[in-house]
């Protein structure tokens, strides 16, 4: 009887420790949150801070990418499209409107803790072109 309460509690304490590993996995791959990185420019030149703000529920990816406008101008927020979340791995979409034509970037990438890397795709002057994608989150936003 002795030996039975020993295996119980033994179990008990494994099945606790293994449900408080998966919990903490879950936080440290939560995209939820507020995230920063700064964007390629154009011709070499140093680009503009994006900020983006996701939202998960369950497999579902929520959210707004804001940059500044042009030349100081007033800043764009798009919402995110197509928004997924497997594991740690994010994807999503988002499509901006530009003098008459709409642009869309496909953005991939795999968190870890406070960041996400992976790459961009998007379409320019005819050329699919693939980017490295880099962000942090913003201290303030942590789970």
């Amino acid at each position: 009887m002795k030996r039975l309460a020993t295996i119980v509690q033994i179990t008990a304490c494994l099945l606790f420790f293994v449900g408080f590993t998966a919990r903490a996995e879950d936080k440290k791959n939560d995209p939820t949150g507020t995230w920063t990185w700064t964007g390629p420019g154009r011709n070499g030149n140093p680009g503009r801070e994006q900020t983006l703000t996701l939202k998960a529920e369950g497999d579902k990816l929520t959210g707004t990418l804001s940059s500044p406008g042009r030349d100081g101008g007033q800043a764009r927020e798009t919402k995110i499209e197509h928004g997924k979340l497997s594991g740690d791995e994010v994807s999503f979409d988002v499509t901006r409107e530009n003098q008459g034509n709409s642009f869309t970037t496909k953005y991939k990438g795999k968190v870890n803790g406070d960041s996400i890397t992976g790459k961009m795709s998007f379409e320019r002057n005819g050329e699919s072109r693939d980017v490295d994608w880099n962000t942090k989150r913003k201290s303030d936003t942590k789970k």
